[in-house]
């Protein structure tokens, strides 16, 4: 048997560092003495979650038009900057459900859009290099030049299938439709999380074969199915 996982969603909490980055932007964009309206935290990864687009988010906090398509465009430019990939955590039980599917010796394999200093800079904070060898890391290189997150995703797949042995046993876990389309791209079962960038509306939309809380709640499924048919 054969797990894949996204990294953000399923392992790491990006709310705080997407909340700090929607702060400091809106901070920057507005006018002296601008009314607005800064979302608390719910209401921000609410709207986060829901696919509400960053000028949206702009708009509704009180900005311009033209003020939320600035705001976008430095949005984009910082949230991704290594400064702040700090404020990531890491998922109440993500780590625990690492181990127990190491532990069984199932092949564990990570997946993400992170670029290779992304994902190294997390793996060094919170010790998580030990779940992943560097054959079981499926990144996008520091200088790729991406060409969206699906055609991004789909290629690290088929790229990851062509390079590891065939396994019909395999499953996907991820947050977002991304991964969900990935994984369907190449015949793959798929379990949509709830502990991430994506609601359980814009989930379903995508039909993954089951939608669950977390990283564990999804280990503890997929064992469960490995029981019943051994």
């Amino acid at each position: 048997m054969r797990i894949i996982t996204d990294f953000d969603g399923p392992i790491m909490d990006l709310t705080d560092r997407y909340y700090h980055v929607y702060q400091l932007c809106l901070a920057q964009v507005r006018e002296p003495n601008q009314s607005i309206k800064v979302l608390t935290k719910a209401e921000f990864w609410t709207y986060k979650r829901a696919k509400v687009s960053e000028q949206q988010v702009g708009i509704r906090s009180g900005l311009t038009a033209a003020q939320a398509e600035t705001f976008k465009q430095i949005r984009d430019r910082t949230a991704h900057q290594l400064e702040y990939l700090p404020l990531d955590r890491v998922i109440p039980g993500a780590i625990p459900a690492l181990e127990q599917i190491q532990a069984s010796g199932i092949e564990l394999i990570v997946m993400t859009l992170r670029r290779t200093c992304e994902l190294n800079m997390a793996f060094e904070q919170y010790g998580l290099d030990r779940f992943f060898p560097l054959d079981r890391r499926y990144c996008l290189a520091d200088d790729y030049h991406k060409q969206g997150d699906i055609k991004d995703k789909t290629q690290l797949m088929a790229q990851a299938l062509s390079e590891l042995k065939p396994d019909p046993d395999t499953w996907m876990i991820g947050d977002t439709e991304t991964d969900i389309i990935a994984a369907q791209t190449h015949g793959i079962r798929v379990i949509g999380v709830l502990s991430g960038i994506r609601d359980l509306d814009r989930l379903e939309q995508y039909q993954p074969d089951r939608i669950l809380a977390d990283l564990a709640a999804a280990v503890e499924f997929i064992f469960d199915r490995q029981n019943e048919t051994t």
